[in-house]
Order: C-alpha cells, then structure tokens, then sequence
C-alpha cells in the first residue's frame, strides 16, 4: 500500500513530512517500534528532534535512539547483521553500503525521496542500479585558516579565487623556523587533501567504471605531489608530528597557518573561545586543471529484514526531508544538513566563519568520493604506501605506481 505522513506541527506552523506516497495515511496502522542506530553522540541532540517530530505526526510509531561510538559500530553493526537483528534504520556511509547491498543487509529505497539531493553525494549510495542509502548530511572539505598569523606576515586571507600557488606562496610567508612555526599542515588525509588534489590536477583516484586505479596517471601523482613537496620545502612540518598530535589539536595550537579540514569543524573550533575569533574558512583553492571537492555524505540504510520496512522506509525519508534538514542545521552542531536551503540555522551558529561562502563556492565543484566494492581493502594499500611516500622514504611517483598496481588487482577480483 502506497502512504504518505501526515501534515504535523513543528515549531508552532505546519509543515509538510515526507513520506512514501501520496494517500494521506500515516506510517502505521498499529503500534510499531523501531530501532535507530547512530554513532555520533555529538548529533544526538538534533536525531532526539528529529524523532519527536516524526513521532508528533505519527503517534502510533515510536522510534528508539542507539548510539555506539565509532569504534565499535561497525563491529557491532556486522555482527547483528549476521544474526538477523541489525537496527531497524542505521547510518550508512559510502564506503560500506555496497558491501552491506550485496550481502543483502540494507534494502533499497525509494529513488523519488532523493530527489532535491546534490547527485555527488546520492550517487555514492548506488549499487546495481538501486539506492541504498538516503543521505542526509554532506562533508564539505574546505581551507581553515589562522588570521591572527595572516595578519602578522601581511599576507592576504585566502578566497574562493585561490590556486595551488597562492597557497604555496602563503605558506613560505608565514613559515618563521625561529618560532617553530609552518605555513601549512600537510597530514595525509584522503578525502579533503590528497584525492582532491589529484583530481584537481586532472587525474583521479578510480575509473568512472570503477576498474582501474588512477594513482598512476602522472596528473595524479601531482596532485600527490603538491603535499610532498611543501614538507620538503619544510613550510610544512615533517610527517611524524601527525602520530605525536592530531591534526586539530595542532592547528589550534597557533603555530600553523593553513588547514585542510572539514567545514564541519566548525563547531569544534566555535566551543573554543581561544581559537574561535582568530581563525576562517575558506573553500578549498583550485588546481592547475579544474576545480574539485569530494562531497562525502552520511546516509540511513533501512534493514532489510526489519518487521517494520513501511514504517522504518518513512522514518528514514523523514530525515532527508526539508523539515528534518531544518531541525538539523539549527541544531548547530558538527553535521551539515545536505537538502539545499535548509542551513542557514546552522550558518546563524556560527557567524564570523565564512561558511556561507564555502558552501556556496564549492557545491558546484562537488564528486563522489571514489568507492568500488572492496573500498578498504584497497585503501589499505594506499594508505600504507603513502605513508612511506610522506616520510620521504620513497618517491611518491613509484608509491603511486605500486598503488596502482595492488589496487588494479583487488578491484580485477571484485
């Protein structure tokens, strides 16, 4: 049977929950409990709000929050799933939803929901031709920057025009070795730092077909360059202070004046009162061939053996809705909601960054961070290999090659 959620009342005006149909009839003809996984207790007050009014509009489902923390969901995830009792709706990223389609743990889900949707960040949930996933948030990798260091170098802050050289050229000015300060953190991240850069420059990560590595493309290995080469320049520090210190605490430390970082570090440096009005965003500086950001989007996955599937498929549509968006971005927290037009309660949280902008300038720029079916596997590989290539003890162009190779044969198999 086709449904629809009703109209219900939030925030003292109506407004319109998205559903599965159009007949006006709420998600459950009787009582239905339904379970929702997360792992981000940083967003359980936003998913609290988003229950309650999902629940307003239909009293006859309740829905019950779980939080485990990262480093046990997926343990906890894989194993429920093999036992028959994952939740009911879970949160889902790009990197395992086609493992988790194939295996027949996830169902698909309504193509027409994701509608509105930037494609960038819906394609990555496709598998065989379905959608598994309906993303609700999006990770907008950006440039952070430290304006008290900006302004004592006399260098200009960086803006939506910036290239590679602009950044480069910023870095040697505010890199002082007397104060054990550098231009730049070069850490070996994937999503925000060097798979953009290696689009940027015309390369790619993998083939549009999802057969073949990109690491070996020469455009590639520049844009894996691009990071070795600041720390050999030393206007970025050597890769072991990144396993003595993360990455955030660092740049808040006040001796480094660029950052490749997510947009949604926002709200880590707002609750910061001695970083909050010394540092801005920026979007991310375009390459010497194209612009390009890795939107990477969180999704929920409905269980495909829930005994609720009409009443989960809504819940999670409800949560990709404008009206759940909204309640998302005034939550003001670390996620940013994906549904274009609902974040300005989110920009409002935090008024001095330049978010509004970043988001702005880099939407149009945005491609699915690159995923086959045996993502980490691969990603291992790299990982390890890039690792020796920013401790300077190999050439990245022959990392990227062995990469290239090691990866050709795990996607040849998948």
């Amino acid at each position: 049977m086709r449904f629809r959620l009703p109209l219900a009342l939030l925030a003292g005006s109506a407004v319109l929950i998205a559903g599965c149909g159009s007949s006006g009839e709420t998600a459950a003809s009787g009582k239905a409990t339904i379970s929702y996984a997360i792992w981000d207790k940083n967003d359980q007050a936003s998913a609290e709000k988003i229950i309650a009014a999902f629940q307003q509009a239909n009293p006859n489902v309740t829905v019950k929050l779980e939080i485990t923390p990262w480093d046990q969901y997926w343990t906890k995830l894989q194993t429920a799933a093999s036992g028959g009792s994952a939740p009911d709706v879970f949160w889902m990223n790009s990197l395992n939803v086609r493992m988790y389609a194939k295996g027949g743990i996830i169902a698909p889900v309504d193509e027409s929901k994701a509608q509105g949707l930037p494609a960038a960040v819906v394609d990555g949930y496709r598998y065989d031709g379905k959608l598994y996933g309906l993303p609700h948030t999006v990770s907008i990798p950006a440039l952070w920057y430290d304006k008290k260091l900006f302004d004592a170098a006399g260098v200009a802050y960086p803006t939506a025009d910036w290239t590679w050289n602009d950044v480069k050229a910023a870095a040697k000015k505010l890199t002082d070795p007397s104060k054990e300060q550098f231009g730049i953190l070069a850490h070996m991240w994937d999503q925000g730092a060097f798979y953009p850069t290696m689009i940027q420059a015309g390369g790619n990560v993998l083939s549009a077909d999802g057969k073949k590595s990109g690491f070996d493309d020469p455009a590639s290995i520049q844009g894996l360059e691009f990071w070795t080469s600041m720390i050999e320049e030393k206007i970025a520090p050597i890769a072991e202070v990144y396993a003595d210190t993360d990455v955030i605490t660092l740049f808040q430390s006040g001796k480094y004046g660029m950052f490749y970082g997510g947009a949604w570090l926002a709200a880590t440096f707002w609750a910061n009162p001695e970083v909050r009005d010394r540092i801005d965003v920026a979007p991310l500086p375009k390459g010497p061939a194209k612009e390009a950001v890795i939107l990477l989007g969180l999704a929920n996955a409905v269980s495909a053996k829930s005994e609720h599937p009409k009443e989960s498929a809504a819940f999670a549509e409800f949560v990709a809705s404008e009206p759940a968006q909204k309640i998302l971005a005034d939550a003001g927290g670390g996620a940013l909601s994906l549904r274009d037009g609902t974040q300005e309660g989110w920009y409002k949280a935090f008024p001095s960054f330049h978010l509004k902008e970043t988001y702005d300038a880099s939407m149009p720029h945005g491609v699915p961070y690159p995923v086959s079916l045996n993502t980490a596997q691969w990603q291992d590989v790299q990982n390890k290999l890039l690792a020796e290539a920013w401790a300077g003890k190999r050439p990245v162009a022959e990392a990227a090659k062995e990469i290239a190779t090691q990866m050709n044969e795990i996607l040849a198999k998948e």
